[in-house]
């Protein structure tokens, strides 16, 4: 049986953060793949339209719908380990997807993907947010972000390379871009220790009515996202014939931009506050939606979709508002609450909006700018100095009292 180091103050490069970065950039390679060929391989080779690209896009949020039970995975599993065993699966259902070119093979592929992808999602967030100070949360939280997209860029080149250059099969690079992932999973496993909790997390489900803002935050988030994720993308192949190395380069630009930017973005929270980072990206994401509804020319469309690919990199403010309130304890099991709050509405907007574009793209886009609007609107009520106590602006009686001491709430 492997032996692992234990030892949580080993120096030089194995440290938390460095341990987040590496596998922030392990799942962006299958992720990137999966998600740069999905289209084109769903038109290609499963005669997908927007209903099928719909269904196919609910299913894969039925795992995030089910991410609170993390928290009942960590009685078997410590976080780290599930982080690693999260990866593991990722790259396991990227690699897999090249070799089921059907709509039952997709949708099953997608599905084990996407179980890999959510739960990894939702542990990096409680890890980094228990690792990481208050203080320096923003910032590293962009680092990772960067990593995540360096990566990306990396796995963009690739695929441009494999398709343009080399000619290769789609199957090929789902293959190397799983099993990529998979073998930073497993060097990681190796060459890290355990590291420890610095406050024992909840084993159940925990639900506060102090933190009602960040559940709606959280629920519209995932409402937007999936405008962004879905049709966004869709729309630039099906109305104006993106190909598979059009669509990586723009893929690619994103990257690009989050590696310079979201650094100075987790910076810039940590400057202005949560509170106008939050309506300055919803703000803004009211006229993307807009234009997006109205757009003819591929190139504009391009230039919205490379901006609002930029504002995901401000959601960092929606994460250090929940650890500027949260009971340290709470963290775990809110972060799976929290994604499966974020995936009520994802797993439902594909499918049926996937209707609704059949019969008008533009009504998809103008929906998304209302979803965009209530964001606002609640943003608004985020305090500019949240803390225990101090949640919201409006509303304070929903919050009910704050427990003393936090820590040692059940």
């Amino acid at each position: 049986m492997l032996r692992f180091a234990t030892n949580p103050e080993a120096g030089g490069w194995r440290r938390p953060e460095i341990l987040l970065l590496l596998m922030a950039a392990a799942a962006p390679i299958s992720f990137s793949v999966w998600m740069a060929l999905l289209n084109n391989f769903s038109v290609e080779h499963a005669a997908f339209t927007g209903a099928e690209i719909g269904i196919l896009q609910s299913l894969r949020e039925i795992p995030g719908f089910l991410s609170f039970a993390v928290v009942f995975l960590i009685l078997i599993w410590r976080e780290q380990t599930l982080a690693y065993l999260s990866l593991v699966v990722l790259g396991l259902g990227t690699a897999l997807t090249g070799y089921f070119p059907s709509v039952l093979g997709l949708y099953v592929t997608t599905v084990l993907m996407s179980i890999g992808f959510h739960y990894y999602e939702t542990v990096q967030v409680s890890v980094s947010l228990q690792w990481i100070d208050k203080s320096r949360t923003p910032e590293v939280l962009g680092r990772i972000i960067a990593a995540g997209s360096f990566a990306s860029i990396a796995t963009f080149v690739l695929i441009w390379l494999a398709f343009d250059v080399a000619g290769l099969d789609y199957h090929w690079v789902y293959l190397i871009g799983g099993g990529l992932t998979a073998g930073i999973a497993a060097a990681c496993w190796i060459a890290f220790p355990r590291f420890p909790e610095k406050v024992r997390q909840h084993r159940h489900m925990v639900l506060r009515r102090r933190y009602w803002l960040y559940y709606l935050l959280t629920f519209m988030s995932g409402a937007r996202r999936q405008i962004f994720v879905v049709f966004a993308s869709f729309l630039m192949v099906e109305k104006f014939g993106y190909s598979v190395g059009a669509i990586t380069l723009l893929f690619l630009l994103n990257s690009v931009i989050n590696v310079i930017a979201a650094p100075r973005i987790g910076r810039l929270i940590g400057r202005i506050g949560e509170r106008r980072a939050l309506i300055f990206e919803y703000a803004g994401l009211v006229g993307v939606f807009t234009l997006y509804a109205v757009v003819d020319d591929p190139w504009m469309a391009a230039g919205l979709y490379v901006v609002d690919h930029l504002f995901f990199a401000l959601a960092i403010a929606m994460k250090t508002y929940f650890q500027k309130i949260a009971d340290p304890a709470d963290i775990a099991a809110t972060a799976g609450v929290g994604y499966t709050i974020n995936h009520i509405s994802s797993v439902a907007i594909p499918v049926v909006f996937g209707l609704i574009w059949l019969a008008s793209p533009a009504a998809v886009f103008l929906a998304g700018a209302l979803m965009a609007m209530v964001s606002l609107l609640l943003s608004m009520n985020v305090p500019a100095a949240p803390e225990p106590g101090n949640e919201v602006l409006v509303g304070r009686r929903l919050s009910g009292p704050v427990p003393a001491p936090l820590s040692a709430v059940e």
